[in-house]
């Protein structure tokens, strides 16, 4: 395994002192708890496979009862989920798990970490899942974590058999296992050995469960309270943990609060087995290292007499204690970071505009404010080093300038997505940012304050602020970008034949006086109209719309488009794509300027679509592209309209799960069918359900899924309208499909329905549940278990053709 080493090493920073872009002000219990905390060394690290694995009453409990240093370690970043809040998929759902994760952190003051693992989709085993990852290398980012990290009890989710319900479940237990053991042998992953130390955790358990109809835990194992209330906080574990949890909003798991008691139970996985407490045999004292006797005694003294109506009196001792520690081990950010929230310091480096181009200069607001009271008797002075910028600190008044900084040449991308990736595994060239939740600090400022004779050196990334009329103040990452971006419309496009396509294309600038030139490359023999696109944009932030013509030639079928942008004489290839919702800070990233392209033959038949919007999906936007006429259509106009003018109907995934008037819709619907229409219904969970009945005809879901996006499938009504118009299927139709073949599929199915197809996956039964249709009245329904919402955004040309048939009323 080879990297490069970029290293300005890179620590794992505590986050309970820190906030995604902005300086964490803390109240005087936070303090008080963060004085405490100072008290006790030693860590835990938590392991399992996604986001919503983690235990976060657990976490909870760890980081804010016991106080140790706590750590969540997801295997992936939930990206082969769906997505309840909107239509982000893969490496998109991922970025906003990440952000959801940092989010429930920030609340329950564990950190997050990752390793290198794509979450592929749902995995049955763990053979599979290591086969995919490779899990070599997966094993090498848990063990680096650990060695880095260096905690004295790892914790496990989930068990190491079929109990753990997925296989990248289990195969986290069993990495987590194999890597408490490796992290501590020298002859394993040694090129880690430069850069950090073999580490041997005293043990390793598994926090076993009752959930999901399977209840692992039993009265023999360890068990803890975790249900406990921090008065300082105002708030039990429970209540925190849900608070925490409830971040996790692309997957709907809003929790309700948990009060009182609540046991967690353990199973010792392998190291010195604990009889009746987790941390049997662990000295997470002070004094578990030599030499601290009088850092002990100096810190029983700041907590026995911290004021609470006056923390900043609290500052001289503080401030001998970093002395005393200066040469030690010990929690030296929080112990500054405390003495900034004692004093009542606020720092801050915001950007006066939200993005800048590559190396371009950046205009900074430096602003700090000292609210320790005129009354406290130590100088305070604030300058910021790079710049050389003294602010002139009065008690209670801010201090601000505006000073020019040194662009940067990186972008603002995160690291795990600067390079293409294969399946298993994201593309990570510096070992230094493996496990990481996101970029190390880029563009950044670095003050200096001094109090009294002690220095305290902060280095904050450089933001963007600004104040909404509704949500108030709003912070954002500072964006770094390319100077021009050019994004094409579609991920894919699917060309009918030899007929051309107009492709557009959505220019911005984020520097002045933008002249270029656009050129697309297409696949061979392939031609465009015109050969090359030039652009001038006058103004940092103008957009334009380009466009061109494709059109296929020769014997390729498919391949992608990339677009060369030249600006003053460089290339780039750069998209744009901003994701945006209120519960995460804004992220920008630049994909590549590319999209797939597939010639296909494709016949439709009807034009008129109806779509009711479910969780989110991408079908509207395909169906448009391949000629339909697709309508949005509100609960208010499929109710109070009339819906025979539409060819057919389709609901988006989980619509039966999300939408709150389908029990009034489903019976207009049902109307739309027998007198004609077609509707087709989209995947949904088994539960919770708005309605029983889906369809005119009984069925149930199912839990049923075909993970292998190869798997073989038979076709049962060859007969059937489906695969004859108005295109004809063959089982090549169900060739080069991606993640998966469907999810949720049907069972107990009344003899009204014809199941289309048998799929299943390698060494299992086969399931007629993915697709079926019947007649109803003079119309036909269609449910699909199929995971069109994935391959038609992918481009696949047999899912189009496919789902084409489904949606025509048929001969």
């Amino acid at each position: 395994m080879k990297f490069k080493i970029y290293f300005s090493f890179v620590l794992f920073l505590n986050p309970f002192l820190l906030c995604a872009q902005q300086m964490q002000q803390l109240n005087a219990a936070e303090i008080k708890q963060g004085l405490e905390n100072l008290n006790v060394t030693g860590s835990v690290l938590y392991i399992a496979a996604h986001p919503d694995d983690e235990n976060t009453r657990l976490l909870a409990y760890l980081a804010k009862e016991k106080k140790v240093r706590t750590g969540y370690l997801s295997l992936t970043r939930g990206d082969g989920g769906q997505n309840l809040i909107g239509n982000e998929q893969a490496e998109l759902l991922g970025l906003i798990r990440t952000q959801e994760l940092l989010a429930a952190r920030r609340i329950d003051g564990a950190e997050q970490f990752f390793t290198r693992a794509n979450d592929f989709g749902f995995s049955k085993n763990s053979e599979e899942s290591f086969k995919i990852w490779n899990k070599a290398k997966v094993l090498a980012d848990v063990v680096w974590v650990i060695r880095k990290f260096q905690p004295d009890v790892i914790i496990t989710r989930f068990p190491e058999d079929s109990r753990a319900g997925h296989g990248h479940h289990s195969g986290s237990a069993i990495l987590a296992r194999e890597a408490f053991s490796a992290a501590a042998d020298p002859k394993q992953f040694p090129e880690q050995l430069s850069f950090v130390k073999p580490w041997q955790a005293k043990r390793i358990v598994w926090n076993t469960f009752n959930f999901g109809g399977t209840n692992t835990t039993s009265d023999d194992q360890l068990k803890i309270d975790v249900g406990g209330y921090n008065a300082l906080l105002g708030k039990s574990y429970g209540e925190i943990a849900a608070e925490s949890r409830s971040n996790h909003r692309s997957q709907g798991f809003g929790s309700s609060r948990q009060r009182g008691g609540g046991l967690e139970f353990f199973s010792s996985t392998a190291g010195d087995k604990a009889g009746k407490d987790l941390f049997e045999g662990i000295d997470f004292t002070l004094g578990r290292s030599e030499g601290y006797a009088d850092v002990q005694r100096l810190l029983n003294e700041i907590n026995s007499e911290y004021q609470v109506s006056d923390p900043a009196k609290s500052i001289p001792k503080l401030l001998t204690l970093k002395q005393l520690v200066k040469d030690k081990a010990f929690k030296k950010d929080l112990l500054d970071n405390l003495i900034l929230a004692c004093a009542g310091i606020w720092l801050e480096g915001a950007a006066v505009n939200p993005s800048y181009a590559l190396n371009e200069p950046v205009r900074v607001r430096l602003q700090a404010i000292s609210r320790a009271g005129k009354s406290f008797g130590l100088p305070i002075s604030v300058t910021e080093i790079t710049t050389g910028t003294l602010l002139d600190l009065q008690p209670n008044q801010l201090a601000s300038k505006e000073v020019n900084i040194a662009g940067s040449d990186r972008l603002t991308q995160p690291y795990w997505l600067e390079s293409p990736h294969v399946l298993g595994t994201y593309t990570v060239d510096s070992l230094a940012n493996i496990g990481l939740a996101e970029n190390p600090i880029g563009l950044s400022i670095m003050f200096k304050i001094t109090i009294g004779d002690q220095e305290i050196l902060k280095r904050m990334p450089v933001v963007y602020k600004y104040t909404d009329q509704v949500r108030g103040e709003l912070y954002q990452p500072l964006v770094i970008a390319p100077p021009v971006t050019a994004t094409i419309t579609e991920k894919a496009f699917i060309f009918n034949g030899n007929q051309p396509k107009v492709i557009s294309i959505q220019l911005k600038c984020f520097k002045d006086n933008a002249t270029g030139t656009v050129k697309p490359n297409l696949p061979a023999e392939w031609k465009s109209s015109p050969e090359n696109l030039t652009f001038k944009l006058a103004k940092k932030g103008d957009e334009q719309l380009l466009t061109f013509s494709v059109t296929p030639y020769g014997s390729i079928n498919g391949g992608k488009i990339l677009l060369d942008v030249i600006v003053d004489g460089r290339k780039y290839n750069y998209g744009l794509r901003i994701i945006d919702y209120d519960h995460i800070p804004e992220q920008t990233l630049f994909p590549r300027a590319e999209a797939g392209v597939e010639k296909v033959d494709l016949k439709l038949a009807g034009k008129r679509l109806g779509y009711i919007a479910g969780a989110g999906d991408l079908i509207p936007q395909s169906l448009k592209q391949i000629g339909y006429d697709v309508i949005n259509l509100t609960e208010d106009q499929v109710m109070n309209s009339d819906l025979s003018g539409y060819d057919a109907i389709i609901t988006g995934i989980r619509f039966y799960n999300v939408n709150e008037q389908v029990k009034s819709i489903q019976p207009k619907l049902m109307k739309y069918v027998e007198n004609g229409g077609v509707l087709l219904v989209q995947y949904n969970v088994n539960s919770p359900l708005k309605i029983d009945n889906l369809g005119p005809y009984p069925f149930r879901l199912s839990r049923d899924r075909v993970t292998e996006e190869d798997a073989k499938v038979t076709i049962l009504a060859p007969d059937n309208s489906a695969f004859n118009y108005p295109n004809k299927i063959t089982l090549k139709d169900f060739d080069g499909w991606i993640q998966e073949r469907g999810l949720y599929f049907v069972t107990d199915v009344d003899q009204h329905y014809t199941p289309l197809i048998s799929i299943n996956d390698t060494a299992e039964r086969e399931n007629n549940g993915a697709l079926i249709v019947a007649n109803y009245g003079k119309g036909k329904y269609v449910y699909t278990g199929i995971s069109f919402f994935r391959q038609l955004p992918a481009g696949v040309p047999g899912a189009y053709r496919l789902f084409v048939n489904l949606i025509s009323a048929g001969k």
